[in-house]
């Protein structure tokens, strides 16, 4: 079977930045207006007072300290807690697209490409802004690249699931080059206003270049020795937001058109998933989790990475084994196991093994084990 690369990443950082303490700041004036326009009802126990929350509280739940997003007046404004982005006119290049062009050209660059090597476009993100017509198709028209493009959702899991996908494409010799991009603008699904989950996400945008290992030109490949793919489905992690919502006024703004989780469920249950999957897929490409030297996990929680590594290893990871970016990207969905691995590549010397994973809503894991070339 013909071989596989990752030969170039890409990312792209929104302008603004979100500290824990502003936006505990606009969370606590939201929870203090909340409790005292319904003091009467709550003090007869009809409604339940919103607690505070603190920058303590978030980190050490999560490990977050800050976080990007695409707007941030509307999401720290009280009155708001959402942001306050114009709508586009179908003329002009699409929010989810801009992004994805940004990045896809960082890691066009990365690969010593150009629109011409690329035969086709996935984006593949947790919440596209629109049905149809296709972001990846927007995407391809942007860049200028023939072919064809679409788009995939498998939640937090879709940069996994894309580069499977993309590898199968270029094995069969449907394309010679893919283009694979996670544009997440978490931040447009986020209730800020939920206590136990104001806190968790962040907006970014990764691109990856897949393609033959044999007609590479980039000094930064990583030939993909073995991926494999897993779900089970859960309704822990759940956002339903959609089309359908109209059919049933009364239920239109409730809080499940936003996402949702059941936290300790999620640690529990996917915890030992994610350190089974990636054994299971490092022994697949015979070789042994101790041969591995960097771990790129997705980056939701602090606390289940640590975990994993543990359940993996037996032992905490080395500084520097398992990269961490939430701290000031907070969880990207998609994009944030492949931010760690944009971000932390380039020391790894030649023949370093590594381990791209990530584990989402469905449940989703995907994992992909690669060797530095």
């Amino acid at each position: 079977m013909k071989s596989v690369v990752i030969s170039g990443t890409g990312l792209f950082t929104p302008p603004h930045s979100i500290s824990n303490e502003e936006l505990v700041e606009a969370f606590n004036a939201h929870a203090d207006a909340f409790n005292t326009e319904h003091a009467d009802a709550i003090a007869t126990g009809t409604v339940t007072a919103v607690e505070r929350s603190s920058p303590g509280f978030i980190e050490k739940a999560s490990g977050i300290k800050s976080r990007y997003v695409m707007e941030k007046a509307g999401v720290i404004d009280p009155a708001r807690m959402t942001p306050r982005i114009a709508d586009r006119p179908d003329e002009q290049i699409s929010l989810q697209a801009e992004m994805c062009v940004a990045a896809a050209r960082d890691a066009l660059a990365r690969a010593g490409r150009t629109a011409a090597d690329i035969d086709m476009v996935l984006v593949a993100c947790s919440n596209m802004q629109r049905a149809y017509p296709a972001m990846a198709v927007e995407v391809q028209d942007a860049l200028g690249i023939e072919g064809y493009g679409f788009d995939m959702n498998v939640a937090c899991s879709s940069a996994t699931f894309g580069i499977q996908t993309a590898m199968a494409a270029v094995q069969t010799g449907q394309a010679r080059a893919v283009l694979v991009l996670n544009p997440e603008i978490t931040s447009g699904h986020l209730n800020f206003r939920d206590r136990d989950s104001h806190f968790i996400f962040g907006d970014a945008c990764t691109a990856i270049v897949i393609e033959a290992k044999d007609a590479a030109v980039g000094k930064h490949c990583f030939e993909i020795l073995e991926s494999k793919l897993k779900t089970s489905f859960s309704n822990n992690i759940r956002n339903n937001f959609g089309f359908m919502n109209r059919f049933d006024e009364d239920k239109a703004g409730d809080a499940d058109k936003l996402f949702r989780q059941q936290g300790r469920k999620v640690f529990k249950e996917v915890c030992p998933m994610a350190a089974e999957m990636i054994r299971a897929t490092v022994e697949a490409a015979g070789l042994d989790v101790a041969d591995v030297a960097r771990y790129w996990l997705h980056q939701a929680n602090l606390n289940m990475n640590l975990l994993i590594i543990r359940l993996l290893l037996g032992r905490d990871a080395l500084p520097g084994e398992a990269p961490v970016i939430l701290d000031t990207y907070a969880n990207t969905s998609s994009a944030g196991s492949i931010i760690a691995f944009h971000k932390y590549q380039d020391d790894l010397p030649v023949g370093a093994l590594g381990v791209i994973c990530s584990f989402g809503a469905g449940y989703s894991i995907g994992c992909v084990v690669v060797r530095k070339l």
